[in-house]
């Protein structure tokens, strides 16, 4: 089968044949297995992450800016947990708006209590108004958006003059003894764990999927350049632990 690849596209990874072969089938993709996996997906993140997913997110929030009274967009929220620890920082006087195209994981995030503006819309296209934001958040989602360019001229939108960005990501080392050990664990081991305690397929198969998506994802010089190329200002990664990545950058004022 000849695979369909639109060669304008900014992707943030190569086609990755065992899961679509289009833009179209990978969408239909995602939408689906992240529907099927939104009631397993908190349990399966914390203790993949070893209950560190909270505290981490929390240090980036604080370490890139965020404040009491901003008003923040978290963009591919998931289940909230980054819109839930945003909530907590900005305070009454700020205001969360948390966004993703799953219904299933905007019904999860509100269940939770994590989220009282939950917005359904993708990356590339957000429904909010230009530059009504002070600080945009994506936490561990960037590989899911079809065109970097296009996205990053999104979040340029919406953010005020001297609004702040950052992008969370995992990324692997290419070779060495860290690599073999996140490997084994994200590729291996939280797969197969999460066919055990969940019996879920999709869950399965998504967390294989994930795993494939940050391996194959564009390298860190490709989504600096391409936040400067859309008109950001000073875009720089931040990496914790070796393997986190932590991409900001600002409007320019």
């Amino acid at each position: 089968m000849t695979l369909q690849v639109d060669e304008n596209r900014v992707a943030p990874h190569p086609v990755l044949s065992r899961y679509y072969t289009d833009e179209a089938q990978r969408q239909r993709y995602l939408k689906s297995a992240f529907q099927e996996t939104a009631e397993h997906y908190d349990s399966i993140n914390n203790w993949m992450s070893f209950g560190s997913d909270r505290w981490y997110r929390r240090q980036a929030l604080v370490r890139s800016g965020l404040q009491a009274g901003m008003r923040m967009a978290d963009v591919g929220c998931g289940t909230g947990l980054v819109s839930g620890i945003a909530r907590e920082i900005v305070g009454p006087s700020g205001h969360v708006f948390s966004i993703d195209p799953s219904l299933g994981m905007i019904s999860e995030a509100v269940a939770g209590g994590r989220t009282i503006a939950p917005v359904v819309g993708k990356a590339e296209a957000l429904p909010i108004a230009d530059e009504s934001v002070d600080f945009l958040c994506m936490g561990f989602a960037l590989r899911h958006v079809a065109d970097l360019e296009v996205t990053f001229r999104e979040y340029l939108r919406l953010l005020k003059p001297g609004g702040k960005l950052l992008l969370m990501e995992l990324t692997p080392p290419r070779k060495g003894f860290v690599r073999f050990c996140l490997k084994t664990h994200m590729r291996y081991v939280v797969p197969v764990l999460t066919r055990v305690f969940t019996g879920s397929k999709a869950a399965t198969l998504l967390y294989e999927y994930c795993w494939d998506t940050f391996d194959m994802c564009v390298p860190p010089e490709k989504v600096v350049s391409t936040l400067a190329a859309v008109g950001f200002e000073g875009p720089s990664q931040h990496v914790v632990i070796r393997v986190f990545s932590e991409y900001t950058a600002h409007k320019p004022a």
